[in-house]
């Protein structure tokens, strides 16, 4: 009798270290390749030359001005005619089949 309460215990502690597999992937990693951005502190005459005029302007909105152009795989924020920010847009993954 004494052996069915450390049976029972293993096979609780067996039973509840269930194993699962973690798939992390970071935000940043976006895309497959890295893509040259414009940088903070660009006019937006410099962002044309370099990139080419985008594919959408959205206008300007609040004060001071913030601006977004799209180009195909990032958009860049503007004040005013200066480059704030930009970022990378998302590019949906494939499944991963096991």
């Amino acid at each position: 009798m004494r052996a069915l309460p450390i049976i029972l215990c293993a096979a609780l502690c067996f039973s509840l270290n269930a194993q699962a597999e973690v798939l992390r992937i970071p935000i940043s990693e976006q895309g497959s390749s890295p893509t040259a951005l414009p940088v903070r502190g660009e006019q937006q005459a410099q962002v044309i030359q370099q990139f080419g005029q985008p594919v959408k302007r959205h206008a300007s909105v609040g004060n001071p001005p913030i601006t977004r152009w799209d180009y195909a795989d990032f958009s860049v924020y503007f004040e005013s005619t200066t480059v704030v920010n930009s970022v990378k847009n998302h590019q949906p993954r494939h499944a991963i089949t096991p």
